[in-house]
């Protein structure tokens, strides 16, 4: 008898349902609300760093873009127009060519007559002023791409301390009560990787531009004070 009812006890365990534990999801938003005002608070921050450092690279891709740009008969106009004497008509090709070269280029135009000495710092001194254009706000954009990670850590050293706090300050310790503090250090660090990367990308390639720019304003001022050189 006793065993019939250990078979039948057994049975009807196992005939139980199985209820399984409801998993509560939760969306990306609902996450970074969770993570109190410091956290909020590095999301506004990297979320305003993102736009400023997007700003900075299309502002700057375009400017250097448009001064890359030049005719490529550029400097055979200004040989023939001072070879001919006709150095108005050189200097009106120069100020209808809006680049860095062709603004080098009037500069040595105005200085024709002057030893070759001060005409090349003269083009000297329009080629600095030009590259600092060129290169404005880049390193706002390389300071970005080393701020936002950090600021991300920051984000995962405080979501670990408020792990940390929840650990000691209650008796049970379950999974729920570290999540929030674990969700913050996890994401902040996501968002700061998220916006350095493509900024560290961005000013080099940029840097790379600016590179190739000045090579060309380089080549171009050689090639002119060699021209102020050729026998008349």
């Amino acid at each position: 008898m006793t065993d019939f009812l250990f078979v039948l006890l057994q049975v009807t365990t196992e005939l139980e349902p199985v209820v399984e534990p409801t998993i509560e999801s939760k969306s990306v938003m609902d996450i970074i609300f969770e993570g109190g005002m410091i956290g909020l608070t590095i999301y506004l921050i990297q979320f305003a760093i993102s736009i400023l450092a997007l700003t900075i690279f299309v502002e700057r891709y375009l400017t250097i873009n448009k001064a890359s740009k030049i005719d490529a008969n550029f400097m055979n106009n200004i040989r023939m127009s001072v070879q001919s004497g006709n150095i108005a008509a050189a200097k009106a090709l120069c100020q209808n060519n809006d680049s860095p070269v062709a603004r080098m280029v009037e500069k040595g135009l105005q200085r024709i007559g002057k030893p070759l000495a001060d005409i090349d710092k003269a083009i000297e001194n329009v080629g600095n002023l030009e590259i600092f254009k060129l290169e404005k706000n880049l390193s706002n954009l390389a300071s970005i791409a080393g701020a936002a990670p950090m600021i991300g850590f920051f984000g995962t050293v405080t979501g670990m301390i408020l792990s940390f706090y929840e650990m000691a300050s209650q008796q049970n310790v379950t999974p729920d009560v570290l999540a929030g503090g674990i969700y913050q250090a996890l994401l902040t660090t996501a968002f700061g990787l998220a916006t350095g990367i493509p900024a560290m990308i961005g000013y080099n390639w940029l840097t790379s531009k600016v590179d190739k720019v000045v090579f060309n304003m380089e080549s171009t001022t050689i090639e002119f004070l060699d021209l102020l050189q050729e026998p008349a």
